[in-house]
C-alpha cells in the first residue's frame, strides 16, 4: 500500500511532495477525503498510538477549552477521524512503513522511502 494524506493548500505539503517520486502513490487530499478508521487504525498499529499522528499544532486545538482537549487514544483517535486539521500531515502508509509529519526526521524518511 502506497498512500500519502497531505493538506493541497498547505505550502509545506506541496514542497515535500515535490521532493519525493508520488509515482504509483494514492495522493489523498485530507480536506477533501478524510482519514478512515482502517488506515487510521493501520497506522496507529505501527506508530504505537494515536497521539503520535495526532497535530498538536492545529489551530483548533488551541482554540478548544482545556476540559475538552484530547487527554486519552480514545480522544485522539475520535478528533482525527472527526476533524482533517487534526491529522499530522503529511502521513504516509509506504510499503508497510508509516511516516507522519513534517520534522526534519519524517521528511528525511519519506524521501529515502520515495526517491526521485
Amino acid at each position: 500500500m502506497r498512500k500519502i494524506y497531505y493538506l493541497s493548500s498547505c505550502d509545506t505539503c506541496i514542497k515535500i511532495l515535490k521532493q519525493v517520486n508520488t509515482e504509483g502513490v494514492e495522493l489523498i487530499d485530507i480536506k477533501k477525503n478524510n482519514i478512515g478508521k482502517e488506515d487510521l487504525d493501520i497506522m496507529k498499529k505501527k506508530t504505537g498510538s494515536y497521539e503520535a499522528l495526532f497535530n498538536k499544532r492545529a489551530q483548533k486545538l488551541k482554540e478548544m477549552p482545556e476540559n475538552k482537549k484530547p487527554v486519552n487514544e480514545a480522544d485522539f483517535r475520535k478528533l482525527i477521524l472527526n476533524e482533517y486539521t487534526f491529522l499530522k500531515r503529511p502521513a504516509c502508509i509506504i510499503d508497510g512503513k508509516v511516516i507522519a509529519g513534517n520534522d526534519k526526521k519524517s521528511v528525511e524518511a519519506l524521501i529515502e522511502a520515495l526517491p526521485l
